[in-house]
C-alpha cells in the first residue's frame, strides 16, 4: 500500500479489525519510510450494482457519492464522519440485500432522507431541499411543518 504522505510503497499493518457490519476490514498501517500512520479499508468486491437516474440513464453505484451528499448536508453540524460512514454502510447493506442489479435514485434518496431525519433535522432539510427540488417556498414549508411539531422548542433566556 502506498503511503498517503511520502508515497513510499513500504508499510506494515499494526492493527486489523472487522467492521461492525462484517462487510469490511479496517487496517491501521505504519509507513516504514516516514513513520506516519494511516487507515485503509478492505472490502469484498461484489457484483456491480447500477443506479437508474431520474432521466433513465444508468451509472455504477458509488458509495462515495452518498457519503459526499451526507457530508454536504451535515456541514457545520455536530455529526461525526464515523457516524456518516456507518450510515453509508447501512444504506449499502440495505440496497445489496434488496436489489441484485439496479436501484433507482428515488429509492436511494428516500433512504438517505430517512436516515438523516432520524440523525439531524437540519441536515435532513438541507438534503431534502436539494433532492426533492422544491418548486416554491410552500413545498419547502410543507416539508418543515412535521419537523417543527416534533422538535422541542428551546427556552429563551439563560440555558
Amino acid at each position: 500500500m502506498q503511503c498517503l504522505f511520502c508515497k513510499v510503497d513500504n508499510d506494515k499493518v499494526i492493527n486489523s479489525r472487522t467492521s461492525v457490519d462484517g462487510l469490511s476490514i479496517k487496517r491501521r498501517r505504519e509507513c516504514l519510510g516516514c513513520g506516519r500512520r494511516f487507515t485503509t479499508y478492505e472490502r469484498i468486491e461484489e457484483s456491480p450494482l447500477r443506479v437508474v437516474k431520474k432521466d433513465g440513464t444508468r451509472e455504477a453505484f458509488d458509495r462515495k457519492k452518498i457519503l459526499n451528499g451526507l457530508l454536504k448536508a451535515c456541514e457545520k453540524r455536530p455529526v461525526s464522519t464515523d457516524t456518516l460512514e456507518n450510515i453509508v454502510n447501512e444504506i449499502e447493506r440495505e440496497i445489496y440485500n434488496k436489489f441484485d442489479r439496479e436501484v433507482t435514485t428515488n429509492f436511494l434518496g428516500a433512504l438517505v432522507m430517512q436516515k438523516l431525519k432520524i440523525l439531524d433535522a437540519v441536515a435532513y432539510v438541507r438534503f431534502a431541499s436539494v433532492y426533492r427540488e422544491f418548486k416554491d417556498i410552500s413545498e419547502f414549508i410543507d416539508e418543515l411543518k412535521p419537523l417543527m411539531t416534533n422538535t422541542p422548542k428551546k427556552k429563551k433566556g439563560r440555558e
